[in-house]
């Protein structure tokens, strides 16, 4: 009986001390030329980012064996899931790898979407997003293919239009479909839910007049996206990815030509607020996916960077 209630205790005491843990925020990166694979920085506040260093995970698959814009989404199991670019051109698919540390990964996949049109160049900044509706994952991307679409100025090997597919699993994969089609060459989404039937599409308009960050509306994960905004970043900007920080949303995004990593801060995604002067990140830092992981994990991956810089 006694141990019984021994065993009880610790139980309990195990699972406050779970429940008691701090969260942190971590940024999924990588450095040009992307040869050398995945980085990570950290945040407790949302503003100020410390290096972890990298490689955690160099690519091995993929016609140019490049990991270029990572996205990253912890599962309702603890699961990290990534996806990542694997090539500029040539490739039909997209890298996929998981980790239940951020340390440790599976064996990378090379996960074809685009097979179904031989004629397509490329697929572009894979993003996912678990919904926690219908308990299932879904990756959106940007492809071109040639001739298919309305274009501007844009030749046509850099027509973009977005795509999808679902899985519950990552082992099967429905058939991919068109996510999004607003008339002009888009790249670079990201879907954000505010609440149930209430989501936000961040999104980067493509076209040579534009190339600038701007939001659509819809109420399903999937769209319809209507409402498309005006741009609330200058020019030669791409790559966002969202941090909601209280009653406010972060929004991080590459300012490639600037050669900065910009931000700004919206309560209802119509008024953004420039912060980029607030905010602090890693030199080289390049646009990947924030996402939230627990500090064991996180000094886990300190010690680790520890033992590589003290082997150097």
């Amino acid at each position: 009986m006694k141990l019984r209630i021994l065993i009880s205790i610790i139980g309990i005491i195990l699972f406050v001390s779970c429940k008691q843990e701090k969260e942190v925020y971590m940024f999924s990166t990588f450095r040009e030329p992307a040869d050398e694979g995945l980085y990570l920085a950290y945040s407790y506040d949302g503003y100020n980012w410390e290096d972890l260093g990298g490689s955690w995970l160099k690519p091995e698959i993929g016609e140019q064996k490049v990991m270029r814009d990572p996205s990253v989404v912890k599962g309702p199991d603890g699961t990290f899931h990534m996806v990542w670019t694997s090539s500029w051109r040539g490739d039909l698919g997209f890298g996929y790898a998981s980790s239940t540390d951020l340390v440790k990964w599976s064996e990378q996949q090379f996960i074809s979407v685009m097979d179904f049109d031989t004629s397509t160049v490329n697929v572009w900044a894979p993003e996912l997003f678990y919904d926690d509706e219908l308990d299932e994952y879904i990756i959106i991307w940007a492809s071109t293919i040639p001739f298919k679409f309305e274009k501007g100025m844009e030749e046509e090997r850099n027509n973009h239009r977005m795509y999808y597919t679902t899985t519950k699993d990552f082992t099967t994969f429905s058939d991919t479909k068109l996510y999004l089609d607003p008339g002009f060459s888009v790249i670079d989404c990201v879907i954000v839910k505010r609440k149930s039937s209430d989501y936000v599409l961040v999104l980067k308009d493509n076209t040579r007049p534009e190339r600038n960050i701007k939001v659509a509306f819809g109420k399903t994960p999937l769209g319809t996206w209507e409402n498309i905004s005006e741009p609330f970043t200058d020019n030669f900007t791409e790559g966002p990815t969202v941090l909601k920080l209280d009653d406010k949303w972060l929004i991080y995004f590459d300012a490639y030509r600037k050669k900065t990593y910009d931000a700004v801060e919206t309560s209802d995604f119509k008024t953004f607020t420039d912060i980029s002067g607030k905010v602090q990140l890693p030199e080289g830092h390049k646009h990947g996916t924030i996402f939230k992981t627990n500090e064991s994990i996180l000094n886990q991956l300190i010690q680790k960077s520890e033992e590589r810089k003290a082997k150097q």
